[in-house]
C-alpha cells in the first residue's frame, strides 16, 4: 500500500517544533491585549468575488494562486489566499461602523496560496494580522507601523528595516501608471513576460518585480526619476509627512523606498514593509499600509470607511527565531497501583503541575523512576504498597537523588515550594 504524505507545500507542526509557535503567538496576544486590539476569527473559505473584488482582478494572488471550488449549490468558493478582504466583510455584515472608533483587530490563522513552495512560503501558511478601522489620521498609520516593529523586537527579532512609501490617492495612482505606461513603452521588449502583461494591466506591480534585469531596467534614467517623483496629492504628503515625523518622533528607524508598492489594489497613502537582512531575496517579515476605499468597495455602504493594517508570514518569521528551552516535567507518579497513581496525577494536575504516569500498569517501579528521568520530571512521587498502607508519599527529587517521606496531606504544599511557577529541580 502507497505510503501517504502531507500534500505538496504543506507541513505537519509536531510537538518538538510547537513549542516555538505557541511562545510567539503568546507575546503576540499579550502585545495586542496591551495596545487594545482584539482577535477575529473569519472562515477559511469565502466566496471567490470577495477576493476578486478585494484583492484585486490584476493581482498575482488571484490570477495565478487561488485555491477555487464549486460548492454542492454550485458557488464559487475560495480559501482565503489573505485575510484583509474577510475582515473588511466581517466589518461590514456585522455593522462595526457603528462601533466605537477606532475598530482594532488582529487575526492568526492558515492562509491559502497556490505557488511554488520555498523557504518560508508555502501553499498553506500562516499570517497574523492587524486591522484598525475608522481613523483617518497619521497617527492611525505610525501607531500601525509601531506596533509591529515593537512586535518583532519582543520576539527578539534584530537586523530589521523598515522600508516606507506614499502611494497618494486612487486618483494620483492613475497619473503615475499612465506616466509609468509612457516611460516605459519603448523598453518593453527587455522586460520579462510577467513585466510585459503587468505593463497593460497593472503597471504599479512591475516595480515588485523580482526579475534582477527589469530592476536594473527601472534604475535607469529617466525611469528611476520618475519613479522617485511624488506624484501624491498635497494632502496626501502631508499625510505621509506627519507618519515619518511620528516615527522620527519614536525613534524608529526607516528607509524611503519608491520602488515599495506591495502586491495588493487596494492600498492608498502609506505602505510598508519590514524586512530581515537574515532571510535572504524573500526578505520580508511584515507588510501592510492603509487601504481607505476596500471597505465601501466591498459593500460597505456609500461612504469610505479610513482603515489602516498589516500581516507577518508565521513560517518566514519563525525560522528567524531561536526555540524556546522546552519545559520538561513537574511531577511523574510512580505506583504498581493504577487508581491510587490516577488519583495523584489528576490531584497534581489540577493544582497547577505538568504530571504524568504509567497508564499500562505494567511497568516495574524501577523502570516508571527511568521513564520519569528520560522525560526530565523534577520530581517523581513514590507510591508502593507500603506508603499506600501508612498514607505516606516519598518524594524523590530526581536531579540530585535526595528523597524525603511525608505525610498524604503535605505532599501538594511541599510540590509548591520545590517547584512553583519557577520549576526549580533540588
Amino acid at each position: 500500500m502507497t505510503k501517504l504524505s502531507a500534500p505538496k507545500g504543506t507541513h505537519d507542526l509536531l510537538p518538538p517544533d510547537i513549542a516555538l509557535w505557541q511562545w510567539a503567538e503568546a507575546v503576540m496576544r499579550d502585545s495586542f491585549a496591551r495596545a487594545n486590539v482584539h482577535e477575529i476569527r473569519t472562515p477559511l473559505f469565502e466566496a471567490t468575488e470577495l477576493f476578486k473584488r478585494g484583492v484585486g482582478e490584476t493581482t498575482d494572488i488571484v490570477n495565478k494562486e487561488m485555491y477555487t471550488f464549486e460548492d454542492g449549490g454550485q458557488r464559487s468558493m475560495t480559501l482565503r489566499p489573505e485575510n484583509t478582504a474577510s475582515v473588511v466583510r466581517a466589518y461590514n455584515q456585522h455593522g462595526m461602523d457603528r462601533w466605537p472608533k477606532p475598530v482594532k483587530l488582529y487575526y492568526m490563522g492558515p492562509m491559502f496560496r497556490y505557488e511554488r513552495p520555498q523557504q518560508g512560503r508555502q501553499r498553506q501558511f500562516h499570517q497574523v494580522g492587524l486591522e484598525v478601522f475608522g481613523v483617518d489620521t497619521a497617527a492611525s498609520d505610525a501607531e500601525s507601523i509601531l506596533l509591529a516593529w515593537q512586535l518583532l523586537q519582543a520576539l527578539g527579532l534584530k537586523d530589521l528595516t523598515l522600508k516606507i512609501n506614499n502611494m497618494g490617492m486612487p486618483e494620483d495612482r492613475h497619473r503615475f501608471r499612465q506616466g509609468l505606461r509612457d516611460h516605459l513603452k519603448d523598453q518593453l521588449g527587455a522586460l520579462c513576460s510577467d513585466c510585459q502583461a503587468r505593463y497593460e494591466t497593472n503597471p504599479l506591480r512591475m516595480l515588485d518585480c523580482k526579475n534582477p534585469d527589469c530592476q536594473a531596467m527601472y534604475q535607469k534614467e529617466p525611469i528611476h526619476t520618475y519613479i522617485r517623483t511624488d506624484f501624491s496629492s498635497p494632502d496626501a504628503q502631508a499625510h505621509f509627512a506627519e507618519v515619518l515625523a511620528l516615527l522620527d518622533a519614536m525613534a524608529v528607524p526607516y528607509t524611503r523606498d519608491p520602488m515599495l508598492v506591495r502586491g495588493l489594489d487596494y492600498y492608498t497613502k502609506t505602505v510598508f514593509e519590514i524586512t530581515s537582512d537574515n532571510l535572504g531575496a524573500q526578505s520580508a517579515v511584515c507588510g501592510g499600509g492603509r487601504y481607505n476605499g476596500l471597505v465601501k468597495q466591498l459593500g460597505g455602504g456609500n461612504n469610505d470607511v479610513p482603515a489602516t493594517g498589516w500581516a507577518m508570514g508565521m513560517e518566514r518569521l519563525l525560522s528567524l527565531l531561536e526555540p524556546p528551552k522546552p519545559q520538561g516535567l513537574d511531577v511523574y507518579v510512580v505506583s504498581d497501583d493504577i487508581p491510587t497513581a490516577l488519583q495523584w496525577v489528576t490531584q497534581t494536575r489540577q493544582a497547577g503541575f505538568r504530571a504524568d504516569w504509567d497508564p499500562t500498569g505494567r511497568k516495574a517501579l524501577g523502570k516508571q523512576l527511568a521513564q520519569a528521568d528520560k522525560l526530565g520530571a523534577c520530581v517523581a512521587l513514590l507510591l508502593g504498597e507500603s506508603e499506600r498502607n501508612s498514607g505516606q508519599v516519598i518524594v524523590k527529587h530526581l536531579a540530585s537523588g535526595e528523597q524525603e517521606t511525608l505525610a498524604a496531606g503535605e505532599v501538594l504544599a511541599r510540590l509548591g515550594q520545590v517547584l512553583h511557577h519557577t520549576r526549580v529541580c533540588l
